[in-house]
């Protein structure tokens, strides 16, 4: 029963992101096609002049014009920039529109997911929106499914791998899982532990620097003098609160704004 109630969300999800993606690309297409055109009359009125005067100062300083202008051309041309967001609640809970205004943000997390349930969905929860840029955070949801740190490790790095695989122009921002806190809701914590937490992150640090990728140490930021998640950004010792988000975002903006 549990199964079809978050298949269901999925889907509205999905279909929500999909909608935003599509009206969003629509109008920043609409927009290029007009900077292309405004682009290739102007490369065109230099052709024209330069042709028609025989100065040779005035034709070398419409040939540089010319080459900027084929440099803007190209930067135009290039596919829409979209920010996608991979995890699981703590990305679906991540107000996107409200933190990160006006830029082409996608939230593709779903509560409860696992490693494994990204693996599963590579198309519909990033290959589809054609990311320039993937913010992935996942792996706390498979401690409490007894799935073992080297598998996590291993399934965090196949994500990436593929994701690459997929598009090789992708750039892919790696955040590490955040830390928790027992003492504020035992049940919502359950069985993770900062320790496996501390363990998976240090491998998956290593990865991303031995291959080229970017990692973000969220954890560090959200800690407090014991190790655990700051009572300050999180109410229930697993998901940020606002104050939490907002310390995340503004770490987060130093990479995207980049």
């Amino acid at each position: 029963m549990s199964k079809n109630i978050k298949k269901k969300k999925y889907k509205t999800r999905i279909e929500k992101n999909k909608r935003k993606y599509n009206k969003n690309y629509t109008i920043a297409k609409k927009r290029k096609i007009n900077k292309i055109f405004l682009v290739m009359l102007g490369i065109s009125l230099i052709f024209n002049v330069s042709f028609l005067l025989k100065n040779s100062d005035l034709n070398n300083s419409l040939i540089k014009q010319k080459d900027s202008y084929e440099k803007q051309l190209q930067e135009l041309t290039d596919y829409y920039t979209t920010y996608l967001f991979l995890g699981d609640s703590i990305t679906d809970f991540y107000d996107l529109d409200k933190y990160f205004k006006g830029m082409p943000v996608v939230n593709s997390g779903i509560s409860g997911d696992t490693t494994l349930d990204i693996l599963d969905n590579m198309k519909e929860r990033v290959y589809d929106y054609k990311p320039t840029k993937v913010i992935l955070l996942i792996g706390t949801n498979d401690l409490i499914h007894n799935i073992g740190v080297e598998e996590i490790i291993a399934n965090v790095e196949e994500i990436i791998k593929e994701i690459k695989e997929n598009d090789s122009k992708v750039e892919i921002y790696v955040q590490s899982i955040y830390p928790v806190n027992n003492n504020l809701d035992e049940e919502m914590v359950s069985v993770r532990d900062n320790e496996d937490i501390m363990k998976i992150n240090t491998r998956i640090e290593k990865y991303c620097q031995d291959n080229d990728y970017t990692y973000i140490n969220m954890y560090d930021f959200l800690t407090d003098k014991d190790g655990n998640f700051n009572e300050e950004y999180t109410e229930d010792g697993l998901h940020p609160n606002d104050k939490g988000y907002e310390v995340i975002t503004k770490e987060l903006k130093k990479y995207l704004d980049a």
